[in-house]
């Protein structure tokens, strides 16, 4: 199973458009065959006007400054599937993107108004909803078990649980928190929270248009790090993963880093005798972008969710490297209503359709984006009484032998 990231690993250097071509990634960039495989495998690429392929075509030519006059660029949802498929294994999703958003940004300083909201609370209050941070912990009084927040007790502690956003503030997302909690304390794990300290990791900030936003996120996250003492950091969010893994290493960050769902996953052994409660449903899992094709998680959840006795595991038609993104990540979670008014088919709703041709009662995801998502896709479509979206956390919650 793929762990943390390594602390011997030397700092990335930041990557500008400036020093592109003096990088490895790069130098990396320029050997583009011109295939077409970004374009085809991307679940927007007939909406944009200058897909990965083309933006390198101009940049070879000197004439990349078009690419930057055009809005088009909004209907990347990063989910890495251009990367993924590319056959030179150019880091599209991760340096080229990125940098070509980042000067769409400075040509077009207003945002749709549903991301600059986002944007700007996430500046304010440390989350898109643009909730009090005095509210981030309040879902742990219902939580059932107890969950000690560093900030009224900062004691050593084994592993820093970095909950995330939506597993604070969202409701269906507090249901996850609670029952990773559930988990983590039937384990035996010694966890802790940084509770009305957290704020957003950052990473949709970087993968959108705001590398300031996520700057100033970053630096304030490292000085909460440094005032604790921990083993590991475990986030419910891929994206706070990718954040950490990715992009944090270079300001310093070399802490062991895992995702809940790995994590647990690595426990299995452990966790299995305690999982009672059988459940007998039919699920199909949905691989997130990040932390499917984008870190190879694809064994671990699959892992646990037939582990839990009476499920049924099927696959959709697109999975694993080729799953269909929910179009959340890259700003998408707060771009719906400009898709809307562009014609897009929401990417939830077409993954959605795959989910119920399976014939399975529950849609599983391990990404805290994906829950509302589906929700959300399912009521639309009018499937939603025919299919639920669970995180893996809660099936195994729900599994366990003694119940809150």
């Amino acid at each position: 199973m793929a762990t943390a990231a390594a602390r011997t690993m030397e700092p990335p250097c930041e990557i500008t458009l400036e020093n592109l071509f003096h990088t490895p990634e790069g130098r990396r960039v320029l050997t583009c065959l011109q295939c077409g495989a970004c374009v085809a495998t991307c679940p927007y690429g007939e909406q944009m006007d200058y897909p990965p392929r083309r933006i390198i075509a101009l940049l070879r030519a000197g004439l990349v400054e078009k690419v930057f006059t055009n809005d088009s660029l909004l209907a990347c949802v990063a989910c890495y599937a251009c990367k993924a498929k590319c056959p030179r294994q150019i880091d599209l999703t991760g340096v080229l993107l990125p940098l070509a958003k980042e000067q769409v940004l400075a040509r077009h300083p207003e945002l749709p108004a549903e991301l600059q909201k986002a944007l700007e609370n996430k500046l304010r209050y440390g989350n898109p909803m643009g909730e009090s941070p005095r509210k981030r912990a309040a879902w742990t009084a219902t939580a059932g078990v107890p969950i000690r927040q560093l900030p009224t007790d900062p004691r050593p502690v084994d592993v820093l649980w970095f909950v995330e956003c939506y597993c604070s503030f969202y409701p269906r997302g507090q249901d996850n928190a609670r029952a990773t909690a559930r988990v983590m304390h039937a384990l035996g794990v010694d966890f802790a929270i940084l509770g009305n300290e957290e704020k957003c990791a950052g990473e949709c900030g970087r993968l959108t248009w705001e590398p300031g936003l996520f700057d100033t996120l970053m630096d304030y996250n490292m000085t909460v790090f440094s005032k604790y003492k921990f083993n590991r950091i475990v986030t419910s969010c891929p994206h706070a993963y990718d954040a950490f893994k990715i992009r944090y290493p270079i300001v310093g960050f070399n802490y062991a880093l895992e995702h809940t769902t790995p994590y647990v996953a690595r426990h299995l052994e452990k966790l299995r005798p305690l999982l009672k409660r059988r459940l007998d449903y039919t699920v199909t899992y949905q691989d997130s972008c990040c932390l499917g094709r984008h870190n190879n998680f694809y064994d671990e959840p699959r892992a646990l969710l037939t582990a839990i006795p009476g499920v049924k595991l099927v696959d959709m038609t697109h999975n694993r490297v080729n799953s269909i993104c929910c179009g959340g990540g890259g700003g998408g979670m707060w771009l719906d209503t400009y898709y809307k008014t562009k014609g897009y088919e929401r990417l939830s709703e077409r993954r959605v359709k795959e989910a119920v041709a399976t014939g399975a009662d529950v849609l599983a995801v391990s990404c805290d984006y994906e829950i509302s998502r589906f929700e959300d896709a399912l009521k639309v479509l009018g499937h939603d009484k025919k299919m639920v979206v669970r995180d893996v956390m809660e099936l195994l919650a729900e599994s366990l032998e003694v119940q809150p």
